[in-house]
Order: structure tokens, then sequence, then C-alpha cells
């Protein structure tokens, strides 16, 4: 991963970077607490700092963010699919892929590939018998303590 971030910002869970062009989020990448802060570099960096200020606060933050157009058509799907999973709620990969008529690893690989967590939320999405995995991560680590803090602070109920 470079580490050419345009803001990296404190997270309660660790750090996030976020990579801007000054007109659309390009990317946003949950780091370790070891990576240094870096003040945002542009308006649009600031802008997103501030929302994710705002969602550790308040979980019902609503973003409103220029995202850049990424991903297939299918992986888009998926990520509206997550979108519409309100604030505490919880589905499967099984299910949003019957609703798509594809194949619960499709949309786990769509899940992995979101360059906008938090944003769109796909720590909603968990495996039928548990937590799953996490931005292609796999079921341990860092990343799955990200997860799981953001599904606590969501008011989710965990599995």
């Amino acid at each position: 991963m470079s580490p050419n971030f345009d803001a990296i910002l404190p997270a309660p869970f660790g750090k996030v970077g976020v990579r801007v062009d000054g007109v659309h989020v390009h990317e946003i990448v949950y780091l370790p607490d070891s990576f240094a802060e870096i003040a945002p570099a542009n308006a649009l960096a600031q802008r997103v700092a501030d929302q994710l200020a705002a969602y550790y606060d308040n979980p019902d933050l609503a973003f409103d963010l220029p995202l850049a157009t990424r991903g297939t058509d299918f992986q888009r799907k998926v990520w509206a699919a997550i979108s519409a999973i309100p604030r505490g709620g919880l589905t499967t990969y099984g299910t949003i892929a019957k609703s798509l008529q594809s194949m619960p690893r499709a949309v786990g690989q769509a899940c992995g590939q979101n360059w906008f967590p938090i944003v769109i939320p796909c720590h909603r999405v968990v495996a039928a018998n548990g937590l799953g995995g996490f931005a292609h991560h796999g079921e341990e680590g860092f990343h799955l303590g990200v997860k799981r803090w953001l599904l606590r602070h969501e008011g989710a109920m965990l599995l």
C-alpha cells in the first residue's frame, strides 16, 4: 500500500488514511495506530476528517461526500445493497447474494474491494455462521477488530 495519503486521521480503532483529488474521495483505508497522523492536505480531505469525527461521536451521521466512481457494475450493486443496511442492522453475504442472483463468495469479494469503508458500511455484512472476515483480511487480527468496533459503535447485535 502506498503511503501517499492526503490525510491520516485518528480513529478510535487506529487510524484512517484518506486519498482525494480535491474533487472526489478516491479511497479510505483502515490503518493501525502505528501510522503517523497527517493533517488534511486540502478542503476535501478536511471534509472527510470532519465527517469521520462526527461519525465517531454519532453513528447516525449521514455521510455526504463526493465519492469517485469505482468498481465493476456488480461491485457497485453490492455496495448499493450494503448502503441500504440501516445503522445497527446486519445482513449476510448470502442474503445480498440471493437478492443479486449471485454467490456469497462474490459478494464477500466485492465487500473486500470497497474503496470507501465506513461511508459504504461493509462492516454490516456478516457470514451466515458468525462475524466473517473483513477487508480481505480473514477472521482475526486488526481489521476484524475494526469491524467489531464499528458494529458495537452502531449498536449492532454482535454474533
